[in-house]
């Protein structure tokens, strides 16, 4: 494909840290589009420092600026990264040379934590480069309900697989880990509905969980950090249905 026909779709919302570092690993020649939630740092000017395009917006939900950001593309094809990942050398030629016969691609995605590897979050398969009219957006919460969470890409038509990956530093630490997972189970529960059975089925599957985790995703052999994550992972449903039917 030609590069110049693909725009990579960015969101953002205080990412000084991190979002130069993903800029800049974009293939050369590919346009760029950011959707700022009116960040306070140095967010926007890292955008234009590097050329890309910037729209700021309040913030509504993931789902809402996702679709939002699609709308604003011109090109043909779209590729959407986050602000914490980086597309590693074999993405970035995979993504020069693939064949424009199909409708979309899947990208494999490594997870680190704390800027390790984790075997747990490894090879993860993503729809993240498409054609613009092809796919839809729809929310995809871990625990059901009708939060705007966790977003994905759904195409009906013809998917092939780019090699290489994308490389997410999602975590710098337990302090970044925790915020996120308060702020992530808040708005799941929001769209849960309070129920006492749910929450006791998931707090009696937690032990399930561990040992999924643990032995088929090989968090077991990550040490104390792969352990920190299975054991939140594992808690995550029973803290969501403890927040649904407590608030």
């Amino acid at each position: 494909m030609n590069l110049a026909d693909i725009t990579a779709v960015i969101l953002t919302k205080n990412e000084e840290r991190r979002l130069a570092r993903t800029l800049e690993a974009l293939p050369k020649g590919m346009p760029v589009f950011v959707l700022d939630a009116e960040s306070s740092d140095a967010t926007q000017r890292i955008v234009r420092e590097h050329g890309a395009r910037l729209y700021v917006r309040a913030w509504t939900n993931f789902v809402d600026a996702r679709r939002f950001a699609l709308a604003q593309v011109t090109t043909p094809w779209a590729f959407v990264v986050d602000a914490d990942e980086v597309v590693d050398e074999r993405l970035r030629a995979a993504l020069a040379e693939a064949p424009s016969d199909v409708d979309g691609y899947l990208v494999r995605r490594d997870t680190g934590f704390a800027g390790e590897p984790l075997r747990m979050w490894s090879g993860e398969r993503l729809l993240r480069c498409f054609r613009v009219g092809a796919v839809r957006v729809e929310a995809f919460p871990t625990t059901g309900g009708d939060a705007a969470l966790h977003e994905r890409y759904v195409c009906d038509g013809s998917i092939g697989e780019l090699a290489g990956s994308l490389q997410h530093d999602s975590y710098a630490g337990r302090d970044e880990y925790r915020s996120k997972f308060a702020r992530y189970t808040e708005i799941e529960a929001r769209g849960l509905p309070p129920s006492f059975a749910r929450l006791l089925r998931e707090s009696l599957l937690v032990p399930w969980r561990l040992a999924k985790f643990a032995l088929v995703r090989g968090a077991l052999f990550d040490g104390p950090r792969g352990w920190y994550v299975m054991w939140w992972s594992a808690l995550y449903p029973a803290v969501v249905a403890w927040r649904a039917w407590r608030e």
